[in-house]
């Protein structure tokens, strides 16, 4: 009787255990080297290692759902996945509709120029009368739109190629973070060339859905986090793939 007791607690348990593991449904591009990215048919970057990280600390599964970036936002206030990690800045805009996890990225945005180009655009100023590319459904069309010759720039969204464009002329410049644009032109054979200094603090973070299911899993997601920058596995994800530490302001 008493092995049969002991056996029925032992399946509740495994059972009870089970029931825990929750499936995250993780959106990211895909496109992003070295965020997020394919490579030999194998799914890879900083945000995969760092998504994968978490998991470990909470136990829970990982599902990650590619599709292009401008179908992410959607695709989370939709349900069909329950975060983003794919360099997702916070603004204001986005704060007064997703529930944000601690930051976990700090950088700045960045013009990039065809090599040879780097004199003709040293700030922000030189971008009056340029035509500017932002990939589509980013934050950098925004951060552009923002400035004070905003008028005179002549901004436009691609969901991909900004960078060829720019190489081979069809557009000025393009704008995007400067930790991912430094990696691009190291990683890639086009002549590209980074263009004054960032113009723009930006800091990423994982948003969720903005009930209180999406706010417990912020919550637990971000209790990992934590543990991740403390134990110093944050800093080690960074450096891989980085070569520095891109996760702390200081």
């Amino acid at each position: 009787m008493k092995n049969i007791l002991a056996s029925a607690a032992l399946a509740l348990t495994t059972t009870f255990g089970a029931a825990q593991a929750d499936t995250l449904n993780v959106g990211m591009s895909g496109g992003y080297f070295p965020f997020t990215f394919v490579k030999l048919d194998v799914l890879q970057g900083f945000e995969v290692d760092f998504i994968n990280a978490i998991a470990a600390e909470t136990g829970d599964d990982v599902n990650f759902v590619t599709m292009s970036f401008s179908g992410l936002i959607g695709a989370l206030e939709s349900g069909r996945i329950d975060t983003i990690a794919n360099q997702i800045t916070i603004t204001p805009e986005r704060e007064a509709k997703f529930a944000f996890s601690q930051p976990y990225v700090f950088d700045g945005a960045q013009v990039v120029v065809k090599a040879g180009n780097e004199d003709t655009i040293t700030s922000v100023d030189d971008l009056s009368g340029k035509t500017v590319a932002v990939n589509l459904g980013s934050n950098f069309e925004e951060l552009l739109n923002e400035l004070p010759n905003a008028a005179d720039i002549d901004i436009r969204t691609y969901e991909s190629n900004i960078a060829q464009d720019t190489a081979l002329g069809r557009v000025d410049a393009f704008v995007m973070d400067r930790v991912s644009s430094a990696q691009l032109i190291a990683e890639s054979p086009l002549p590209l060339s980074l263009a004054g200094k960032p113009f723009s603090e930006i800091r990423n973070a994982l948003p969720f859905r903005n009930d209180a299911e999406g706010a417990a899993l912020r919550d637990r997601v971000d209790a990992a986090i934590t543990t991740l920058q403390e134990n110093g596995k944050l800093a080690e994800i960074s450096n891989k793939w980085f070569g520095a530490d891109i996760t702390t302001a200081e």
